[in-house]
């Protein structure tokens, strides 16, 4: 099958806003290109960690930020290329300048192409303190103290770059104990799942509402050799849950989580942690009180670029 690549130019703070709408468009996953978020990490990296991009991948990026969907180019392309430009009109219309052009490049691949499209993009790099996201195709010389998770995106959302999941990942580490239950609400490719996993989690439920990225998540779950500790479940938010946690995260979107604030406490045991991210800064007092109102406390709010992360206590 030949694909549609559809790349959206905006803003490092318009791509996450860029890529929900071509999720909701249809595509299966995206890629976000931000040279910011790279230039911004290496200044804020540690003396002494390893680099995140090299140097001439950060000077080939574009200098605005550019979002990328996959769409399969069958008889219904047409249609979904005038479906994304509406959509991107009506966000620019919605949004204002902030989102900057807005517009929308096309181009065919073949199957081979696409999948070379990701492989180039997604390299080796390391979340929170000892995570190191690694894909099946690079070769990666482990560090004392590396905790590897491989991950191969396929066609589900969530590639780990993201400050939602840096956020995530840095919190899972600090919250999860050896021998926790875990539950990871909108799992996508899993990672949080497995990092979850890395840091002791004696089992772990990650539910997803889309049967591609439960699919993409067990198979990395079983690339990872953690399907004795991580089950994958189809189900749209808690509705697959049934269990009990100790820890239970959401990397969803912050009016998501106001939603779900209330409800996820009947799954969360007295003193556990709901952490939760995906949260721009704008939104960031709004899910703050829904988490106090629903009696949350002990609250922990980190942040990164334009976006937060909540941990908080039952």
């Amino acid at each position: 099958m030949d694909w549609m690549q559809l790349t959206v130019t905006t803003t490092s703070e318009g791509a996450e806003l860029v890529s929900e709408q071509l999720i909701e468009a249809g595509s299966a996953g995206t890629l976000i290109e931000d040279r910011r978020d790279a230039l911004e990490y290496e200044r804020s990296r540690p003396e002494g960690r390893w680099d995140f991009l090299d140097e001439s991948v950060i000077q080939n990026m574009p200098e605005q930020a550019r979002v990328t969907g996959y769409y399969p180019a069958d008889e219904r392309a047409r249609d979904r290329l005038a479906d994304v430009r509406a959509r991107m009109k009506a966000l620019g219309e919605r949004a204002g300048a902030g989102m900057g052009a807005l517009t929308v490049e096309v181009k065919t691949l073949d199957d081979e192409d696409w999948a070379e499209n990701w492989k180039r993009q997604y390299k080796p790099f390391r979340l929170g303190e000892h995570m190191v996201i690694k894909p099946g195709w690079c070769a990666y010389e482990a560090q004392p103290g590396d905790k590897i998770i491989e991950i191969d995106p396929g066609l589900a959302f969530g590639t780990g770059t993201h400050e939602t999941t840096a956020l995530c990942v840095a919190l899972v580490e600090q919250y999860v104990k050896p021998g926790d239950r875990v539950i990871d609400v909108g799992t996508g490719t899993g990672i949080l799942a497995i990092a979850a996993a890395r840091s002791g989690a004696a089992a772990v439920l990650a539910s997803d509402i889309d049967p591609m990225a439960v699919k993409v998540a067990a198979e990395n779950v079983r690339v990872n050799g953690l399907a004795h500790v991580i089950e994958a479940r189809p189900g749209n938010l808690l509705e697959a849950v049934d269990e009990v946690c100790d820890v239970l995260t959401a990397n969803i979107i912050a009016d998501v989580i106001v939603q779900l604030a209330a409800p996820v406490r009947a799954h969360i045991r007295e003193g556990g942690v709901f952490i939760c991210s995906g949260i721009a800064r704008e939104r960031q007092q709004a899910v703050l009180d829904a988490l106090k109102a629903a009696g949350y406390h002990d609250i922990d709010v980190r942040e990164q670029g334009e976006w937060a992360a909540i941990a908080c206590r039952r």
